[in-house]
This record gives structure tokens, C-alpha cells and sequence, in this order.
């Protein structure tokens, strides 16, 4: 039996694969991308998130922290927050008691095509894991939600396993990829042709950062990748929201990103469907 750390479980989700579908988010991710929406999946422990703008300052937090110098992540404060101000991101699962969690809604997911999505963070950093809950989904459809950073054969053991891949492209250039994600982009792209070469249904999605990514000279180059891939389903833009800030506070970060936060993105369909590669906009 194994053991993985999760942030949140996401009940009748829609944009996560095929049908209806229960999607987990599972902490821990290599990437540090500037506009990274879901802070809390960045490490790989449970953190301490808090809501600091409704606080009436009670005290009640202060009078049991023992770590008043800096947080230890001991959660003594969570409870005794009279508002529910203090949260937990992150919860540690065995393998049997997240797949009995999500066998719950088994049936209303196969009857509307649907099954599970592994998302993250990277969930590939627990693919040991994610790969021993899939053995206890009896036969449900299961999908990722990847950057496909990770080694060849972590990435091959776990594609052979799945239904259906979405995987991000985030920047062809390496130079701009490790400036903006903090990595470089080798493994990503030799993975996407491993990707291409298993013949399974997938998506490309590509998260659309103002002035960064969506430029018409990377996104022809991230289609030129993918020209003539049966499997290819589609490829899916996924404009940058201002709101992805918002939770760096609340774990005590700071959010300073590289780009105009308030420039509209330019998303050109047409560098896609050009090479006649379906393309949608979430």
C-alpha cells in the first residue's frame, strides 16, 4: 500500500478529459512557472493556507503557535480560528482509501462517458501512486493532466496505463521555457513524442501567458509538432486569468510575474487550424 499527497478532489468536473469526471490534484511539481494558478501544488507536503483579509485578529492563533518565528506547518491554529480562516492544502491518502473516494460516483461517471483525471501540481512526481490507485478504479477510464516533465520511462510506464493524455506546451524556445518555468524543455518535447508514438487519444493544451507564449511565432512552432498525429484530438488554448495571483498570499508567498498581468492574450486559432488541427478556446 502506498501513500500521496492530494490538495483538492474535484466532483463532476467537465474540461478534465471525456464526460463527466472526478478530477485530484496531487501536490508537488518541478515546474515554477511565473503564472502558476495553483500555488498550493507547488511543494510536495501539506501547507498552512490563510485567509488574511477577512482576520479580526482574535488572537486565538497566536495563543497556541509554538513556532512564532516562522510556521512549521503544525496546524495547531486551523481549528481554533473562529471565522475558518486557516486552512490544510494538502491531505495524505493510502491508494485504497483516495480510489474508495472516488469510486463513490462510479456509476453517474460511466453513465456520462466520463471516469478520473489525475492533475496536479505534477502527478507525475507520484506516479508510483497515481499508478496504484488506477489498480483499484476497476476498469473506470482514467485521463492525466501533465507538463510531461519527468523521465522517459516514468512517463511511458504511466501513459501505457492511462486512457487519455492532456499534456501542456507551454514554449517551444528552451532559453524562454527555462526563464518562465524554471526548466528547461528537453524532456517535455522528447516526451510529446513518446506521447505521439503510443497511438492513445490526447490533447495538447497551451496555457496562453500575455506577451510570453502567445505569440504567433510560438504557437505555429507548437503546431508543426503536432501535424498529422491521428491521435491528436485537439489542441485546447487556455487564456492566462488575473485571478491566478490570489492564493500566493494566503501561503505567505509573493506573486511578481515577468509580464503585463492586464494584457488581453492574443489566442490565433488559426496558427493551428492553418495546419488543419482542430483548436478550441476554454
Amino acid at each position: 500500500m502506498s501513500r500521496g499527497t492530494v490538495f483538492d478532489i474535484k466532483q463532476m468536473a467537465v474540461f478534465d478529459g471525456p464526460g463527466i469526471r472526478t478530477t485530484v490534484f496531487l501536490k508537488g511539481c518541478p515546474l515554477r512557472c511565473q503564472w502558476c494558478h495553483n500555488p498550493e501544488g507547488l511543494e510536495s507536503f501539506p501547507q498552512l493556507m490563510v485567509s488574511h483579509h477577512a482576520c479580526i485578529r482574535c488572537g486565538r492563533c497566536e495563543a497556541v503557535c509554538e513556532h512564532p518565528d516562522g510556521c512549521m506547518n503544525c496546524f495547531a491554529c486551523v481549528d481554533v480560528c473562529p471565522l475558518q480562516l486557516r486552512k490544510i492544502a494538502g491531505t495524505v491518502y493510502t491508494d485504497e482509501a483516495l480510489a474508495k473516494i472516488l469510486l463513490k460516483n462510479q456509476d453517474i461517471l460511466r453513465m456520462n462517458g466520463g471516469g478520473i483525471t489525475f492533475s496536479g501540481g505534477e502527478p507525475l512526481m507520484q506516479a508510483g501512486f497515481v499508478l496504484d490507485v488506477i489498480d483499484r478504479l476497476e476498469g473506470m477510464h482514467t485521463a492525466i493532466e501533465t507538463s510531461g516533465y519527468c523521465k522517459a520511462d516514468i512517463f511511458q510506464r504511466v501513459v501505457n496505463r492511462l486512457d487519455f493524455i492532456m499534456m501542456d506546451i507551454k514554449l517551444i524556445d528552451p532559453e524562454r521555457h527555462r526563464h518562465f518555468t524554471g526548466v528547461d524543455n528537453r524532456l517535455i518535447l522528447e516526451n510529446l513524442e513518446r506521447l505521439k508514438g503510443t497511438g492513445k487519444p490526447f490533447v495538447i493544451r497551451v496555457p496562453l501567458i500575455p506577451g510570453v507564449n502567445d505569440t504567433e511565432e510560438n504557437l505555429t512552432a507548437t503546431a508543426k509538432l503536432l501535424i498529422d498525429v491521428e491521435s491528436l484530438q485537439k489542441v485546447e488554448l487556455l487564456p492566462y486569468h488575473q485571478t491566478a495571483g490570489a492564493k500566493y498570499e494566503m501561503l505567505g508567498k509573493e506573486y511578481s510575474p515577468e509580464f503585463d498581468t492586464a494584457r488581453e492574450v492574443s489566442a490565433m486559432q488559426s496558427c493551428f487550424e492553418s495546419f488543419g488541427i482542430p483548436c478550441t478556446v476554454l
